[in-house]
């Protein structure tokens, strides 16, 4: 049997959206400047039309209605969906409802400014008709480091916005970038990024290993030694630091399992938080000196 649909370009979700059913609302990232991403770089940036997506709903409901299996779960592609107007947005998600009436939860990627450019009934409204959980690419806590890599929002920035997020329903997963500023960066990164996720206290938080990308700018910023890369050891213990510095308000469920990352590492924060704290170490004294992480075949 045919796939429904047909995608524009490559497609990204989260690990833990892996059996989604995954529906392009825009094309591209409407930021598309982060110096260590190459995930949109071939695409430019639009929202599709209603009449498009509402098509493809369609051929969804008709492709599953033969063997009587409905997704549960929809995940909006492409970058940061949460961009795109509101208007677009709610005539999505009531059609999506219409047409899968056993809808369990709709998510997305999001950014800083997205939330921010959404007001908070909006996001209610959204947040009311299962689009209530979104995904953010913290990548830093620091302010040096958001700038360094072109994030193009500041801390306070993702303070308010997530803040805001998850007053209005949504539930919200927070990802960093272990190792994202380089060894320069690393004990400043380590302090604001533990104190950002005490602050934000989202409902999940996860670590990806930064990976220089051939043809993206952080990786020439590591060829020309503008960026020190740390080792497996020092990556080992920023994530071990950042965890004993997280003290959230309320339960956070931890991760770790992003294809970039050593081992696979979970948990419960703060009620792991110990134990979590005494694995990395523990992995972090073992790891030789000089050892650098192994680059990801899939990456």
């Amino acid at each position: 049997m045919y796939f429904p649909i047909e995608y524009e370009g490559a497609m990204f979700r989260p690990p833990s959206e892996a059996k989604s059913f995954l529906l392009q609302v825009t094309i591209g990232c409407s930021n598309n400047l982060c110096t260590y991403c190459d995930m949109y770089r071939a695409k430019k940036y639009r929202e599709r039309s209603f009449e498009d997506i509402k098509a493809e709903i369609l051929k969804v409901k008709d492709y599953f209605s033969k063997i009587n299996q409905y997704p549960k779960r929809f995940f909006l592609c492409d970058g940061d969906a949460l961009g795109a107007s509101f208007d677009l947005l709610n005539k999505t998600v009531d059609e999506l409802n219409k047409h899968f009436p056993n809808l369990e939860r709709i998510a997305l990627y999001a950014t800083a400014q997205n939330m921010l450019g959404k007001t908070e009934e909006q996001l209610k409204e959204l947040s009311q008709k299962k689009l209530n959980m979104a995904y953010l690419g913290l990548e830093s806590g620091n302010d040096k480091v958001l700038h360094m890599i072109v994030k193009r929002n500041t801390r306070a920035d993702m303070i308010e916005g997530s803040k805001k997020l998850i007053k209005s329903g949504f539930k919200l997963s927070i990802i960093a970038m272990l190792g994202i500023g380089g060894r320069k960066f690393s004990e400043e990164y380590v302090k604001d990024t533990a104190s950002i996720i005490s602050e934000i206290s989202p409902h999940y938080f996860s670590f990806l290993t930064t990976v220089p990308i051939p043809g993206t700018p952080y990786h020439r910023m590591v060829e020309r030694k503008m960026i020190e890369p740390l080792t497996s050891k020092e990556l080992f213990l920023e994530m071990r630091n950042i965890i004993d510095g997280v003290n959230p308000k309320g339960n956070i469920i931890f991760r770790a399992n992003h294809v970039s990352n050593q081992y696979p590492l979970g948990g419960e924060l703060p009620k792991d938080k110990k134990e979590i704290v005494k694995t990395l170490h523990s992995w972090m004294v073992k790891t030789p000196e000089g050892e650098y992480p192994p680059r990801p075949a899939s990456m």
